[in-house]
C-alpha cells in the first residue's frame, strides 16, 4: 500500500514543483517507507508525489508515479488490483507491452487503452489514485467502490491539492486550516466525519465509487463510476431465489475466490484473527487455500470482558495456523494514545482505534500484508442494534411510550411559559432528548454520542442530520433491515470502520486487505432476502453456515464482543491527568467551539464513578487533535 499527493496550480519551474511535491509526500512516509517518487508536468503546473510500500513487483519497474507506455497517462496510485493478471492478458492481446508485473502498470495501460471509466468497471480491487491525461490536460481523482482507500482534495487560492491523508495537503503553503463547524458537530454526533465532510473548511473526502474530474482551466465535476445505490437496485431487481444450501454454496464460492485473489503478494502475508465469525471465515478459507500454515495474529487484554484472544487461539488451533498473540499491557496501550492525532490527522473516536494499531504493529513484525474480516457486519447484519431496532419497530408498547412522551412535553410547555424555572427547563430538555432518541430508533439511525446542540447549539440540527443521510433507493417497499444495512454501508463502514483500519495499519506500514468487501460479494449480499442475514435474532445467518463447514459451531458461538479497551477505568486512573488537561476550562476555551459546562459536568460525573467515557472520548480526541494540529 502507498501514499499519494499532488497539486494542480500555475505553470512553473519543474524543480520548484518537484520540491513542493516532495514536501507533501514526507508526512506520508509510514504509508510507503520503501521509496519516494515525483513526476511533474511543468507546463500544466501539475505535480505528483508518491510514497511506496512495495508489495507487487519489488523492482524499479514498479516505481511510481508511472507513465503508460504511450505516454498519455501519468498515475500516482495507492491500492491493489486483484485481477491484474487477467487484465494484463487482455491488454497484451491488444498489443500493449509491459516493463514489469506491477498492478500499477496494468492500471495505467488499461486507462490508456480503454479509457478511465471502462478500465475502472473491469477493475477488481481497492484503490485511490490520481491520473493525469496529458492529451486532454485533465486530472482525475478516483476512489474504489466501497471506500477502502482514502483520498482528500480541496482548492486554495487557485491551487488544487489532493492526497491520501490530510497532513499531505497541510504541507503545501497554499493550504488554509479553517475548522468546519459542521464537521465538528457531525463528529461529536457519531465519533467520525461522514464523507464528503472533513474537519477543514474547503477540504472534501472523495466519496466511495466516485471520480472527480478537474481540468487545467479549473473546471470541475464529480460523479460516480460505481454506486451502492445501483447495486441495491440491481439486487432488488434480481433477488436470489435458491435454497439456503444453494445460497451458502454461492457465497462460499465467491468468498473463496475473493480470499485467494488477496493472497497474491511478493512479500510475507498474514491475517488478523479475533475468533469471531468474520475473521474466522477469512482465516478458514485462507488456510484451505494455502499449502503451509498461514500466519495469524491476535491481541488480548487482561481485562476479561475485553479479551478475545482465547477464542482466536482456539480457532487457530483447529485450523492449524501459525498463530501469534500478544497480551497488551495498559502501558503499551496508553503509549499509543498520544500518537492518535498524528495517525488520524482529524478527530476520530472509534473505541477500537488503539487495539487495531497495536495489532497492526504486531503483524508488521513478520508480514507486510494482512487480510482482515471487516465488512461482514454491514453486509450480513452482524450488529446487535439491527435485531434490537426491529424489535422496537414491532413493539406497540414502544409506540405508546412515544405518544406519552410527546404528550408530557406538550403539557409541560403549555403549563410553563418562557422563561421557565431552571428545573422545568431541564426536565423538558431531558424529555425532548428521550423523544428524539426514540425517533432515531424508529428511523434506524445508529446510536449517537452527544446531541450536538448541547455543545454547539449554533449549528442547525437539520444540517448535521443531513450529513449522515443515506436513504435507501426505492425505499417505499424496502424492508427495515435493508434500510439499516444501507445506512451503515454508506457512512459507518467507509468513514469509521475502513478509516480506522487504513490509518491504524498504514501508520505501521502494513497493507490490510478486506475480502468480504469484494464488490462481487457486496452485490451478492444485496440479492439475498433478509432472513438469510438475520434469522430468529441470529445475526449473519448465511455467513455462519459457510463458517460451520470449516470450524465447529462451539468454537465461535458467543455474544458479539467488539474490539474494545478499558477507557473508562484508564480515564479515572493513568489517563486522568492527560484528560484533565485537555478538558480544562482553558483548553476548552482555546478554540471556542464547544460549550464547556456540559463537558465539565460529564467529566466530574465520570471521576465520581459514573461511566461517561462514551461521551468524553470524542471530546478528548477532538481536543488532542486541536492541540496537535491547530494550537
Amino acid at each position: 500500500m502507498c501514499g499519494v499527493a499532488g497539486f494542480l496550480a500555475q505553470p512553473g519551474s519543474a524543480e520548484a514543483l518537484a520540491e513542493q511535491a516532495r514536501r507533501m509526500a514526507r508526512p506520508l512516509r509510514p504509508r510507503g517507507p520503501d521509496a519516494e517518487g515525483v513526476w511533474v508536468d511543468a507546463a500544466a503546473g501539475l505535480a505528483f508525489s508518491h510514497r511506496r510500500l512495495a508489495v507487487i513487483d519489488l523492482s524499479e519497474a514498479g516505481a511510481q508515479p508511472m507513465l503508460s507506455s504511450c505516454g498519455r497517462f501519468a498515475i500516482a496510485y495507492n491500492g491493489e488490483l486483484y485481477n491484474a493478471a487477467e487484465l494484463r492478458d487482455e491488454l497484451c492481446a491488444e498489443g500493449r507491452r509491459f516493463r514489469g508485473h506491477s498492478d500499477t502498470e496494468v492500471l495505467a495501460e488499461a486507462c490508456a487503452a480503454w479509457g478511465l471509466r471502462p478500465a475502472l468497471r473491469r477493475a477488481l480491487g481497492m484503490f485511490a489514485f490520481a491520473a493525469w491525461d496529458r492529451q486532454r490536460r485533465t486530472l482525475y481523482l478516483v476512489r474504489d467502490r466501497l471506500g477502502i482507500k482514502p483520498l482528500y482534495y480541496g482548492a486554495f487560492g487557485g491551487v488544487f491539492l489532493f492526497g491520501s491523508e490530510l497532513k499531505a495537503l497541510r504541507a503545501h503553503p497554499a493550504f488554509e486550516p479553517r475548522v468546519s463547524r459542521l464537521g465538528a458537530a457531525a463528529f461529536l454526533r457519531n465519533s467520525y466525519l461522514p464523507n464528503p465532510l472533513t474537519i477543514y473548511e474547503g477540504v472534501h473526502a472523495l466519496p466511495p465509487g466516485a471520480v472527480l474530474t478537474r481540468r487545467a482551466d479549473g473546471a470541475e465535476s464529480l460523479d460516480s463510476w460505481w454506486s451502492l445505490a445501483d447495486a441495491v437496485r440491481a439486487g432488488r431487481a434480481d433477488p436470489f431465489s435458491g435454497s439456503a444450501a444453494e445460497a451458502a454454496d454461492a457465497l462460499e464460492e465467491l468468498l473463496r475466490d475473493a480470499v485467494q485473489r488477496r493472497m497474491a503478494a511478493d512479500v510475507p502475508l498474514g491475517v488478523f484473527l479475533s475468533g469471531g465469525f468474520d475473521s474466522s471465515t477469512v482465516v478458514a478459507l485462507m488456510q484451505s487455500l494455502s499449502p503451509r500454515p498461514v500466519k495469524s495474529f491476535s491481541i488480548g487484554f487482561r481485562e476479561r470482558r475485553y479479551d478475545e484472544a482465547p477464542h482466536a487461539a482456539a480457532v487457530a488451533r483447529h485450523l492449524g495456523t501459525e498463530h501469534t498473540e500478544l497480551y497488551v499491557t495498559p502501558r503499551e496501550a496508553l503509549a499509543v494514545i498520544p500518537q492518535l492525532p498524528e495517525i488520524y490527522d482529524e478527530p476520530f473516536a472509534d473505541a477500537s482505534q488503539v487495539p487495531t494499531h497495536i495489532l497492526s504493529l504486531l503483524a508488521r513484525r513478520e508480514v507486510t500484508v494482512a487480510l482482515s474480516g471487516d465488512g461482514g457486519d454491514e453486509l450480513f447484519a452482524g450488529y446487535d442494534h439491527y435485531a434490537g431496532n426491529l424489535r422496537s419497530r414491532r413493539s406497540l408498547g414502544f409506540a405508546a411510550k412515544q405518544r406519552l412522551r410527546r404528550g408530557s412535553v406538550a403539557l409541560l410547555e403549555s403549563a410553563f411559559s418562557a422563561p421557565r424555572p431552571p428545573a422545568i427547563a431541564k426536565l423538558i430538555q431531558r424529555r425532548r432528548r428521550r423523544l428524539a432518541s426514540g425517533a432515531r430508533r424508529l428511523s434506524f439511525e445508529r446510536l449517537t454520542n452527544w446531541p450536538h446542540a448541547e455543545l454547539m447549539p449554533e449549528v442547525p440540527e437539520a444540517e448535521v442530520r443531513a450529513a449522515f443521510h443515506a436513504a435507501l433507493p426505492e425505499a417505499a417497499d424496502a424492508d427495515d433491515l435493508s434500510r439499516m444495512l444501507y445506512a451503515d454501508a454508506m457512512h459507518y463502514l467507509p468513514d469509521d470502520i475502513l478509516t480506522k483500519v487504513d490509518r491504524a495499519s498504514m501508520a505501521a506500514s502494513l497493507e490490510v486487505r478486506v475480502p468480504l468487501l469484494d464488490h462481487r460479494v457486496v452485490e451478492f449480499a444485496w440479492r439475498l432476502p433478509g432472513h438469510f442475514k438475520l434469522r430468529r435474532n441470529e445475526s449473519k445467518w448465511l455467513l455462519r453456515q459457510v463458517l460451520y463447514r470449516h470450524v465447529p459451531r462451539a468454537l465461535v458461538e458467543r455474544p458479539k464482543q467488539g474490539f474494545l479497551v478499558a477507557y473508562g477505568g484508564w480515564l479515572r486512573g493513568p489517563l486522568r491527568d492527560w484528560a484533565e488537561d485537555l478538558l480544562s476550562e482553558s483548553a476548552l476555551a482555546g478554540h471556542g467551539l464547544f460549550r464547556s459546562a456540559p463537558i465539565r459536568a460529564r467529566w466530574r460525573e465520570h471521576c465520581a464513578g459514573r461511566d461517561r467515557d462514551h461521551l468524553l472520548w470524542p471530546v478528548l480526541m477532538f481536543q488532542a487533535w486541536w492541540r496537535c494540529w491547530m494550537h
